[in-house]
């Protein structure tokens, strides 16, 4: 299992572990790229789908990355089967 496969299934079954940084890298690692950052809001564009994504750390704690941002980017990999 390699470091994609690695950090695809930690953020599917420890999401409330999964920090902020390691979001931005899943990110990078299925095809999005880091367009620009405003604040705390870091901006992804995937180069083959076109879709853009927002990320931000949790207000609480700021190393971890939102639940939500985490269940929206493993939708979008298996929606679009970009794990295979």
């Amino acid at each position: 299992m390699g470091k994609k496969e690695k950090l695809l299934h930690k953020a599917k079954n420890s999401p409330s572990n999964f920090k902020f940084t390691e979001l931005c890298l899943l990110a990078e690692k299925f095809g999005f790229k880091f367009r620009n950052q405003s604040g705390s809001h870091k901006i992804y564009k995937h180069e083959e789908y076109g879709k853009m994504m927002n990320f931000q750390p949790n207000k609480k704690d700021k190393s971890k990355a939102k639940q939500y941002q985490i269940e929206e980017l493993i939708a979008f990999i298996e929606d679009n089967d970009l794990n295979s």
